[in-house]
């Protein structure tokens, strides 16, 4: 499971050092958006979650994260904002009281990585049961009609980065029978300052879409303006 407790203190300056282009992935979420409620599935420290609730008036926004010094730097990040719930959950044993308009994740449990023209799905959940359960309750917690996005990234690869406050920032890959283990470190010059090891399982784009089915969220095919999600609908 994506436990990045080891991370939480440098995940931000990790991130905003053009990991990601948050402002982006917000506003493609939001063309999907047609009112009510949003759900993000691993929000980590908050930052989609912030760039979404000042792109856009949404009635509620609920980030869930199992990790919660991640959840901890989140609740500090958006505290001024009083219709945003965080909650420490995972979504294999999912259980809210509400259900949402639409439900998303980029870089949290479930995402498709595109290879060239090829789709396949990255989860930080190693077991397949486990899996069909967390699709399964992220199911149940959608209302009929709604949506499930899941994001779409580049491959994963070895590489090192400096980052903004002069760090290194790196990852190297290993594979595994059904996925990989990634290692992520930060360096400042030759010392270790973080590191922190996922394994990682990986689905064929055909059996992904046939688990969804299983569970009432249909494929939707159709392209957005800058394409950072695959879109799912509620049956």
């Amino acid at each position: 499971m994506g436990d990045y407790s080891k991370m939480a203190e440098y995940y931000n300056i990790i991130m905003t050092s053009g990991y990601y282009d948050y402002s982006k992935v917000a506003e493609n979420i939001l063309e999907f958006y047609q009112g009510g409620s949003i759900l993000e599935v691993g929000c980590g420290t908050g930052l989609i979650l912030e760039k979404l609730i000042k792109q856009r008036k949404i009635n509620k926004l609920t980030g869930i994260d199992l990790t919660q010094s991640m959840l901890d730097i989140a609740h500090d990040n958006l505290k001024y904002f009083d219709n945003i719930f965080l909650l420490n959950q995972n979504v294999v044993t999912l259980s809210l009281e509400d259900k949402y308009d639409l439900a998303f994740s980029y870089g949290g449990p479930w995402y498709f990585v595109r290879d060239n023209q090829e789709f396949y799905l990255i989860s930080h959940i190693c077991n397949n049961a486990d899996n069909e359960k967390g699709i399964e309750q992220l199911s149940n917690h959608i209302y009929s009609g709604g949506r499930l996005l899941l994001g779409i990234q580049g491959p994963h690869y070895d590489y090192d980065k400096e980052i903004v406050n002069g760090m290194t920032y790196a990852q190297k890959i290993r594979p595994t029978a059904n996925g990989f283990i990634k290692d992520y470190y930060l360096l400042d010059k030759d010392k270790i300052v973080m590191s922190q090891t996922l394994n990682y399982r990986i689905y064929d784009f055909d059996d992904v879409i046939k688990m969804l089915a299983n569970y009432g969220l249909e494929y939707q095919p159709g392209q957005t303006k800058e394409k950072y999600f695959i879109e799912f609908k509620k049956n």
